[in-house]
């Protein structure tokens, strides 16, 4: 399954996010919170956006890869979640609001389509069937 690529990628980000917190919360020795370090609010929130997006990102690409949309729709939607993710961490990292905006308008699209993907390949005669 092609959406098993993304799924990967998408962990190994979370994974890299996560890394980022808890080595600066080492470096603050910062335990709750952010301790006022702006640094350490950005990693916190980086890593908060990905899992607010990554999951259902997925969960979309895998029932759109299910439902039997084309590969590359599948790798088009992936690439772009993907990509969209790391283009908003690196604008938030360094403060480039063009890069956070580009990054969540990749995101939103890559839902968008993963949406209308699913409902156009959805089969609606099982989903209105009483068997």
């Amino acid at each position: 399954m092609v959406s098993a690529l993304y799924a990967v990628l998408g962990a190994l980000l979370l994974i890299k996010f996560s890394f980022d917190v808890v080595r600066m919360r080492l470096q603050y020795r910062v335990s709750y919170g952010d301790g006022g370090f702006s640094e350490l609010q950005s990693a916190i929130r980086i890593h908060g956006n990905a899992v607010e997006y990554i999951p259902i990102a997925l969960l979309l690409l895998l029932l759109m890869e299910m439902n039997g949309a084309e590969t590359w729709m599948v790798h088009v939607c992936g690439l772009l979640l993907i990509a969209g993710r790391l283009m908003h961490s690196y604008g938030f990292h360094h403060r480039l609001v063009s890069w956070r905006r580009s990054g969540m308008s990749a995101t939103w699209a890559s839902l968008i389509l993963m949406v209308l993907a699913n409902l156009w390949y959805m089969p609606w005669e099982l989903v209105f069937s009483l068997h």
